[in-house]
């Protein structure tokens, strides 16, 4: 049986734990402030401000991030407790709470793109490398982000993501070595857990 082309990326999807340990859907409950002006869709990478609450990392080769949001609720004045796929910008509530995979031991699935939302491929030989976060505005009828990552890989340091694994199964048919998709870590000290310096 085929599997699905990857014609999109989709964000970062919570896939397991480093050392095979099993992602039990765990998240944080973290605020959103009241009228933040940049939408976050199910998939983007996050961060913790200075105020304690949460915002879109808007980074690249440089990141800080605190998770990856995977939804979020609010009172709606209409429609009270209201259940989000996305957050959309500047919604107004007292209450905005984003659920967010925000264990640094987290493995997520990403999409390698050529450039922006244009699906590339790496190879086998990739895997060890760094990889660069593709910031692609999310899907607004979905609610899912497009956040990728680079094809091109390094060994810089500074990258955000470490590759661990290609994934076979959706390997382009025809292209044998060449892989869509990737598993992923933050990298040493990136995330805000582990960096020293705080938020």
């Amino acid at each position: 049986m085929a599997y699905p082309l990857v014609d999109s990326p989709y964000g970062l999807i919570p896939q397991n734990l480093i050392g095979g340990q099993v992602f039990a859907g765990s998240t944080r409950q973290i605020s959103i402030a009241s009228g933040y002006n940049t939408s976050i869709f199910f998939g983007d990478v996050v961060r913790l401000v200075a105020t304690g609450t949460l915002e879109k990392d808007t980074g690249t080769a440089t990141a800080t991030p605190v998770g990856v949001f995977l939804g979020c609720s609010y009172t709606d004045l209409v429609y009270g407790k209201t259940f989000r796929q996305s957050y959309s910008a500047n919604t107004t509530a007292t209450d905005i709470v984003a659920y967010v995979s925000d264990d640094p031991d987290t493995l997520y699935k990403v999409a390698v793109v050529a450039s922006g939302t244009t699906i590339g491929t790496v190879t086998r030989t990739a895997v060890g490398n760094n990889a660069t976060l593709v910031q692609n505005a999310g899907n607004a009828i979905t609610g899912n982000s497009r956040v990728a990552i680079a094809a091109a890989t390094a060994t810089t340091a500074t990258l955000p993501v470490r590759i661990i694994d290609v994934i076979a199964e959706t390997s382009p048919i025809g292209s044998p070595g060449s892989f869509t998709e990737v598993i992923v870590k933050w990298n040493q000290g990136m995330h805000q857990y582990l960096n020293p310096t705080g938020v």
